[in-house]
Order: C-alpha cells, then structure tokens, then sequence
C-alpha cells in the first residue's frame, strides 16, 4: 500500500473540516470534492444512448445501434466516431465558461470522469489522445489550454498516453461563437498541422482527439484532416459537452 495514499486518506476528514466540499454549480456542501449536488446533477443534461453512431446527438427515441442522425448523413463531423459527455445548454454554460475562461481548472478532474464514462468504447480503441491545441497567442493570455487539461486527467483516468505538441495551430483564427457552419470551416481551414518531428508518433495510429465544446465539429474537423494527412490509421472524438440543435 501507497503511503501518499494512507496519508491522504488520513487527512482528508481534517480536509473537509477545515474546507468542506462544495457543489462545483452551486457551492452547497456534498460529501464528496469535485462533484456537483443532487439538484444539480439532475439539471444537467448528460448524453446516454441511443445517440447518433458518428456525432452523439441525442435521439429522442429508439433507434438501430449504428444509427445516425439526418445531419450525418450528409455529411460527418469526423470521419471517425465522436462522443461528447453533456449538452451544452443554459445549465451547463455557466460551469463550462468558468472553466475555459475563469480560472476553472479544478474542475478539469470532474468533468474529465465525465468524458471518461461517454467515451468507454472509443479510449480502449485509442493509441493516443491528442488536444485540440490553442494559437501560442491565445495560450498566452488564457495561460492554459482546456482541452489539454481534460486530455491530461483522462490519462490519468484511463492510463492513456497523450502528447500536447503533436498538433500545432498555425494561426489565430477568429472566434467561432457567431459563425455559420460555413464560416466556421472556412474559418479553421488548413489551420493545423503535424510538425515533421511528430510525425512518427502519428503514423499508423489511431487517434483521439480532445475538446471542450464542439458545435458544428468544423474545428475538429480541420484537426483530423492534418492528422489523417500526417499518417493516422483512425481519428475518433472525445468532447466534454456539444450542442444540440433542435428541429
């Protein structure tokens, strides 16, 4: 037995005294850290199946296991499989934004637990976990890149091997918040790619890429189409939450 892990136990009562576990949505107390409240975990929308096979989007009925929405059949987001762990919705903002853009990164353990449970199936099928990697400007002025955090705790979940310097962004692309799907690929077009030096350590692999929010997939699109270009065998999805248009 681990003596980090005898002392920690060991402290962790003292721990909560002193600083009880709070609810990461609404700061009540729970029993546990890094967990959300009752009332608040049922607000959330956690994506379960059925799902479409390629993009996750929720069905509201049941439908075959390798199914795919109207959206896929025109065409997919990732040539491989996606799985996202929430909707992105007005109950999952606020927690999401806190953590891309507040500082939130203690709430990176969490929420990767939560991926790790969506995407069971595409982790035991994956040589790598890339992230989708920020422009050096924008890592910058946010001094962290969300998705390299997820990435990083689900390695330590799964026992995964990552590597944040196999993709780069060439260059600062404009936010995608107010673009049409069209503006969101012309927007990220050719703005990824494999450096020379990591192209051995993509060749012939099977992939999984890693974001926060995925809308209409644009983004990770672009980065399977450098990888795919740079010699991956397969590029499959992990997100922590998607969009869900209705209608």
């Amino acid at each position: 037995m681990k003596t980090s892990g005898v002392v920690g136990r060991m402290a962790r009562p003292v721990l909560d005294f002193v600083l009880p576990p709070r609810c990461a949505m609404c700061k009540l107390d729970v029993s546990e850290p890094q967990s959300l409240c009752g009332p608040c975990w049922a607000k959330v929308t956690f994506i379960t199946d059925p799902a479409c096979a390629a993009c996750d989007r929720p069905f509201e009925y049941l439908v075959d296991e390798n199914a795919l929405c109207a959206a896929c059949v025109k065409e997919r987001p990732l040539p491989g499989a996606l799985r996202s762990a929430l909707v992105y919705d007005d109950v999952s903002r606020p927690l999401l934004m806190r953590f891309k853009h507040g500082d939130g990164t203690s709430l990176a353990p969490m929420m990767a637990k939560w991926m790790a449970l969506r995407g069971t199936d595409l982790l035991k099928d994956t040589d790598i976990m890339v992230p989708v990697p920020l422009h050096w400007s924008r890592l910058l002025a946010r001094r962290y890149n969300q998705a390299a955090l997820l990435c990083r705790e689900l390695s330590f979940i799964e026992d995964a091997s990552w590597d944040p310097h196999i993709l780069k962004r060439t260059r600062r692309t404009a936010s995608q918040g107010h673009l049409s799907k069209v503006q969101r690929i012309t927007n990220v077009a050719a703005a990824f790619h494999v450096p020379e030096r990591q192209r051995a350590q993509v060749k012939d692999k099977r992939i999984l890429l890693v974001d926060d929010v995925m809308t209409t997939g644009a983004t990770l699109g672009a980065c399977a189409k450098a990888l795919l270009g740079a010699g991956a065998r397969q590029v499959n999805g992990l997100v922590l939450a998607r969009t869900v248009f209705r209608g």
